[in-house]
Parts: C-alpha cells; sequence; structure tokens
C-alpha cells in the first residue's frame, strides 16, 4: 500500500534528506506533500488525504507542539498518526508529545533504516524477508 507522507520542516535541506531516506528505504510513497511549518501543514491536512505526517518540533510561524495540538482539537490526531523527526526534545517533552498523540519519534541524524522501522511500525506494514 502506497502512502501519502506529510513533511513538516521549516528546513528544505532536513525535507529533502528526510524525502531521500524514505525512498532509500523502500517505503511505498503515493504522494510527498511538504510544508514549511505547521500553519501550512494544517492547510495541507484540510485539503488533501494524508497517511502520515513526520513533523519537527523547531519552526517559526507554528511548531511542532502547537501543530500536534490543534489537529488534536478537532479530531485529527486520532486518525492521521504523527512521527515526531527532531534533534530538540527532552524527555518531559517528549512525553508531553507521546501524551498528545504523537505515535513515536525519531531523533535527528538517523539512518533510512530508522525511517522504515518507524514508518512500517505505525502504518502497521510488515516486511518478510
Amino acid at each position: 500500500m502506497a502512502f501519502n507522507i506529510l513533511l513538516v520542516d521549516d528546513s528544505v535541506t532536513v525535507r529533502s534528506v528526510i524525502s531521500k531516506a524514505l525512498h532509500l528505504a523502500g517505503v511505498d510513497i503515493n504522494l510527498l506533500y511538504q510544508a514549511a511549518n505547521g500553519q501550512e501543514a494544517l492547510e495541507i491536512l484540510e485539503a488533501e488525504w494524508i497517511d502520515i505526517v513526520l513533523c519537527d518540533i523547531s519552526m517559526p510561524i507554528m511548531d511542532g507542539e502547537t501543530l500536534v495540538a490543534r489537529m488534536g482539537e478537532n479530531g485529527m490526531i486520532k486518525t492521521i498518526p504523527v512521527v515526531i523527526v527532531s534533534s530538540a526534545g527532552s524527555e518531559p517533552r517528549i512525553q508531553r508529545l507521546r501524551d498528545m498523540g504523537v505515535r513515536d519519534y525519531i531523533q535527528k541524524p538517523f539512518t533510512p533504516e530508522r525511517i522504515r522501522e518507524v514508518v512500517d511500525n505505525v502504518m502497521g506494514v510488515s516486511r518478510h524477508a
């Protein structure tokens, strides 16, 4: 099954690295959307079918934590899994995000294998060797 994935990070370079990692890892992608902040992400989420969100925490205009809170307000977080991909993240902050419904956390820097492992786990994909 191919997924519609939304990458949310204020760095074009980081979005490019995540995109490349997804492709290298063999994640089955239908459409790949990108947003530079939480506000852009909400606009995409309201207009497009998204299967999973990979989101940074620290961004201008609207950060990742606020995005997760806003998704929670309208029930999106229950149906659209969010994975945080960030170098920022103290243990209390990560726990607070998990309490808000975030499914997993990927520490930057990461490997394509780690991205695939988390996406597969969150999306219920089983890979047979």
